[in-house]
């Protein structure tokens, strides 16, 4: 392995495993890197397994049968991913694609691997199927947002989440990444922007927006 991790930290589960189990798990585990854009998950193709991030962003999204693209959640440093272990959960019904929305660093236990110890070891098996359900939460919650909320009320909150991951009042962003983010049209996008650029409450630039009036836009939110 390229880097150090303490199982007994990362997984929960690990410490109910017994010694051929862990044995398994830990020689199935392997250092992963991946660059910005990499695929590495989608439906039918790849099943990597258990990932648990070290660094960098993984943009988990559904895509539709016409290309269009709704982003349902990400996960960042310190937190685990299931939903690349699909072909071994049964939980994980619902399909996905998994992409490294940044240069990313993580481990990742085989799928086969996961199957084995998880047939063994029901303490695993719990820990997936509830990492999954925690999953199927954020993907209802996004869809919910999708189907009840208004164009604005999804830009507005989107503006003020990003503001405080990247820990600044300028966001980082395309419409078109932003229309992916909120589930809508890139040139929906950018007239709902230019509306907030008109009312004083963004400053609009190549690639970033600043955010002006931060009061205003969580108004909008709600």
């Amino acid at each position: 392995m390229s880097a150090n991790i303490n199982f007994e930290e990362v997984y929960p589960f690990y410490n109910e495993l017994n010694d051929i189990e862990r044995d398994y798990f830990t020689r199935g585990t392997r250092f992963r890197e991946f660059s910005a854009g990499d695929l590495i998950h989608q439906p039918d193709i790849k099943c990597e397994g258990l990932i648990y991030m070290l660094s960098g962003t993984l943009r988990v999204y559904m895509l539709s049968d016409d290309g269009r693209e709704i982003t349902l959640f990400r996960h960042g440093p310190g937190e685990h991913c299931v939903l690349s272990a699909s072909c071994v959960i049964d939980a994980i019904s619902f399909e996905v694609f998994i992409e490294a929305e940044t240069d990313a660093t993580m481990y990742i236990t085989d799928a086969p691997v996961l199957r084995k110890v998880s047939d063994m070891n029901p303490y695993l098996n719990i820990f997936c199927q509830d990492m999954a359900l925690e999953g199927f939460s954020d993907i209802m919650w996004t869809l919910q947002q999708v189907l009840f909320f208004s164009v604005d009320r999804r830009l507005a909150n989107y503006l003020l989440n990003e503001s405080k991951n990247q820990n600044s009042d300028t966001v980082k962003a395309t419409h078109e990444n932003i229309a992916t983010s909120i589930g809508s049209a890139r040139e929906v996008v950018t007239r709902m922007l230019k509306r907030f650029a008109d009312d004083g409450y963004i400053k609009l630039s190549r690639g970033s927006i600043e955010i002006l009036d931060k009061d205003s836009l969580e108004d909008i939110a709600g």
